[in-house]
């Protein structure tokens, strides 16, 4: 527990003093400081009246403590349950980021207003009486604690995921806590600068109603840079001085192998398995199906179950349907469950969204019968049954066997003749006697997954986005300005233009570009939303594609052979884009 402890706080450390806090500090300082009370005296000496000014002595200041408690709190709280929050309550995921602007701007008229102020504390009278007059500063800090969320580094991409899944025990909120503590104590420090200052030089003690004032004014002042992605400009002018020590984090294996409990304890068995290998193991059992919200093809609606299903030998597939990879797996998958489904083979199929709207009952159900699948498949929304294997993949293969032990594991495409194989042998093992028929592998017509060294995957949201290469930053929930990068690197990509930045997509405004340099035969685009884009690689007619409804994969590029090429693509205003994939 403390190993983890510890890498929620580095990771935290490294958040809060990265350029992505800067905004806040001038609200932190400001926040920090404290009024101090004055008494005005008289005395005589002689026929002479002399005015004295007593300074009160000070007091022990919470104000500062209290700011950083309510950001660890509602940092804590939205991180892990925020999706759950929003959504229980029909809340847009923008909410919590303008509720915390709300609060800032209110907090800062109170400053110059202390009759508003008083009344934004009023509901907090009743919380321990400690310093009671500070209570505005727990309320400041809940406000602050909603717009620290985006500053995010790779300990939180875990916290969010274990969020995501439900599975939040106590290890993913003891790294939760320590990263929420660790990313506020910079703040600390800013703060109690502001409360030092404010108690003893005298020419704040002086002219304090001044500085409370003129503080009141910056925080509203920041308040509106934030809302209108003002400061961004401020951000992207400085070096990313922290991603060094991100990356250093990120590729650490001892932090790799803390992480890696937080998302999840079941199917720790699993691990016994080397994924791909052409023989099979003994992985140990099968975990059951869970969490689900929907099933599709089975009698009913009923939730499919292994133990139902022991005596067959089954084929889990975690795929989603935007998913090219798993577009292209599928048709081996029906292969498969029409030669061998009256023999013993049963396959099920766990739809596990990539992106939110790939949590739409009507969306997988509309995928399932356009792809033609007949199987079972149980609608995994909050990846509990993804998170119970210990999956990482889309698509990733479970063969069980008909004793309900895993035996083989295989992540992503190819190797489908393998699998072929094992699936015939772990037939013949639960009936000996069985006839099987020749192997339909070879006669599936899929598109291929594409030579070796073809381009992986590309994510163009913040959350997974890896390759970016040009001007600016992915920013989530901003419209941040980007460059196209001339010299296109290879396998890379960058924006052009204005883009709206989700956490799972991008969204064009109108002058907005991605340009790509891949290695493939075929390339394909999730976009969603009505409009079109244009394709344009240099020695090939430009090509425009209309884009409309919901999301889905368009194919852009369709050479004869696996090339390398430099794309740039021209998006009309409003499409959401969000994966580009290769074959």
């Amino acid at each position: 527990m403390l190993t983890l402890a510890f890498i929620g706080l580095v990771g935290g450390l490294i958040t809060g003093v990265s350029p992505c806090v800067l905004p806040m500090l001038p609200i932190i300082f400001f926040a920090g400081t404290k009024q101090t009370k004055t008494t005005n005296k008289t005395r005589a000496e002689g026929d002479v009246l002399v005015e004295e000014i007593e300074i009160a002595k000070p007091a022990r200041d919470f104000r500062p403590l209290k700011i950083i408690a309510g950001i660890v709190v509602s940092f804590s709280l939205f991180t892990l349950a925020g999706s759950v929050i929003l959504s229980a309550l029909g809340l847009p995921d923008s909410f919590l980021r303008w509720g915390g602007l709300t609060i800032l701007t209110l907090v800062g008229l109170g400053l110059i207003f202390p009759a508003l102020g008083h009344w934004i504390e009023k509901p907090f009278y009743r919380l321990p009486k400690i310093n009671r007059n500070n209570n505005g500063a727990f309320v400041l800090g809940l406000g602050l604690g909603t717009l620290y969320v985006p500053c995010a580094g790779p300990v939180l991409a875990a916290i969010t995921v274990a969020g995501a899944t439900g599975n939040v025990g106590w290890r993913t909120v003891v790294l939760t806590v320590s990263f929420a503590m660790g990313a506020a104590l910079p703040l600390l420090i800013f703060a109690s600068a502001g409360s030092r200052i404010s108690q003893r030089v005298k020419a704040y003690r002086d002219h304090q109603k001044g500085f409370r004032i003129g503080g009141g004014i910056v925080m509203i002042l920041l308040a509106i840079a934030l809302a209108f992605n003002i400061t961004d400009v401020i951000q992207r002018s400085l070096p990313s001085y922290t991603s060094g020590l991100e990356k250093k984090v990120a590729e650490n294996k001892t932090v790799q192998g803390v992480l890696a409990p937080a998302l999840g304890q079941g199917g720790q068995e699993l691990a016994k398995c080397t994924p791909g290998a052409a023989e099979l193991a003994m992985c140990g059992a099968a975990p059951e199906f869970t969490g689900t919200q929907k099933w599709f093809n089975t009698p009913g609606g009923k939730p499919a179950t292994l133990a139902e299903l022991k005596g067959k030998v089954v084929l889990v597939d975690f795929w989603a349907y935007s998913c090219i990879n798993c577009q292209r797996a599928t048709p081996h998958l029906l292969a498969w469950n029409k030669a061998y489904q009256s023999l013993g083979l049963q396959i099920v199929g766990i739809h596990s969204p990539e992106f939110a709207f790939e949590k739409s009952a009507g969306n997988v159900e509309s995928a399932i019968r356009k792809e033609g699948i007949n199987y079972p498949v149980g609608q995994d929304n909050n990846l509990a049954t993804w998170t119970e294997y210990r999956n990482q993949y889309w698509p990733a293969k479970y063969l069980v066997d008909a004793g309900g032990t895993v035996r083989s594991i295989k992540f992503g495409e190819g190797s489908y003749a393998q699998t072929e194989n094992q699936i015939r042998q772990l037939l013949k093992d639960a009936n000996p006697n069985v006839q099987l028929p020749a192997p339909v592998d070879g006669t599936v017509k899929a598109d291929s997954i594409g030579a070796d060294g073809t381009t992986p995957e590309t994510y163009l949201s913040y959350s997974r986005s890896a390759n970016l290469n040009g001007s600016g930053k992915l920013t989530p929930n901003k419209t941040v300005a980007f460059g196209l990068n001339p010299e296109q690197p290879a396998d890379t990509y960058s924006l052009g233009g204005d883009w709206a930045v989700g956490t799972q997509s991008v969204t064009s405004t109108k002058t907005s570009q991605s340009r790509l340099n891949f290695n493939a035969a075929k390339v394909f685009h999730v976009l969603s939303g009505e409009g079109t884009v244009t394709v344009s690689i240099p020695g090939l007619p430009d090509k425009t594609l209309k884009v409309s409804g919901t999301p889905n994969a368009y194919q852009l590029v369709d050479l004869p052979s696996q090339q390398r090429k430099t794309m740039t693509v021209t998006y009309s205003p409003g499409l959401t884009a969000f994966t580009y994939s290769f074959g």
